[in-house]
Order: C-alpha cells, then sequence, then structure tokens
C-alpha cells in the first residue's frame, strides 16, 4: 500500500475528518472527532490504526509486519508495516475494524454516535 491508497481509503470510509495535528507531515483520520488511524506521508512506513487489546495482541504474534504503534498506547494500538508481503486488503480490514471500534467506543455524545451508525449502516463501508 502507498500512502495515496491510504488516504483515498480512509477518506472513502463515511465521515472521515482528515486533519496533521501532529506536524506537516503526518496525516490523522478522525471520525466523530476521535482518532483511528495516522501514518507520516513523507516516510509512509506504517499505518497506526486502535485494536481491541486481544486482537492486537494475536495479530502481533501472527504477522512479523504487525507490533506496537510508536508514540500509541501499546496495548490498544496496532502499527502496520507497509512495505512488508501483508495485501492491501488486509491493511484495509484493519483500518475499517479501527474506525469501527473507534465509532462504537470512544465517539460521544450518544447522540452523535447513533447518528453516524446510522449513516454508516445506510450507505456502508468500503472493502
Amino acid at each position: 500500500m502507498d500512502v495515496l491508497t491510504f488516504r483515498d481509503y480512509c477518506l472513502s470510509l463515511p465521515l472521515t475528518e482528515e486533519t496533521t495535528p501532529f506536524d506537516e507531515t503526518t496525516l490523522v483520520y478522525k471520525i466523530g472527532g476521535k482518532m483511528y488511524a495516522c501514518a507520516d506521508m513523507v516516510d509512509f512506513d506504517w499505518v497506526a490504526v486502535k485494536c481491541d487489546p486481544d486482537e492486537a495482541q494475536l495479530l502481533r504474534e501472527r504477522y512479523d509486519e504487525v507490533g506496537t504503534a510508536s508514540h500509541f498506547n501499546k496495548r490498544h494500538w496496532n502499527g502496520i508495516r507497509t512495505t512488508g508481503d501483508l495485501p492491501d486488503t488486509f491493511i484495509r480490514e484493519q483500518i475499517r475494524n479501527s474506525y469501527m471500534l473507534v465509532l462504537r467506543q470512544n465517539v460521544s455524545p450518544k447522540s452523535l454516535r447513533e447518528e453516524i451508525l446510522a449513516y454508516v449502516g445506510e450507505h456502508g463501508l468500503p472493502e
């Protein structure tokens, strides 16, 4: 996966916001004001995604390209190497899972979360 494919995929997820809050080169993608993915657009070697802690550990054990995400909570965030052997479909699936996890667990108030979930239910998520 290259940075443009990453960016296009994140922006294809409903109601995603693209920001650069850390510096000029780190792309951060949010749903409902909460971050679900980020990567450096110049040194696009890793994508950070939020993950259920148990699943995060299983993915780290199963794939050499999956580890903890630098500068993030090691229990809840995985770093996925974009230069490894993982197919783009796997990386997109992890981004999609992160999006839904953040939406279901972190977006508040509840009314906003329910509004976004209804929109996603209506429109679906891209593969």
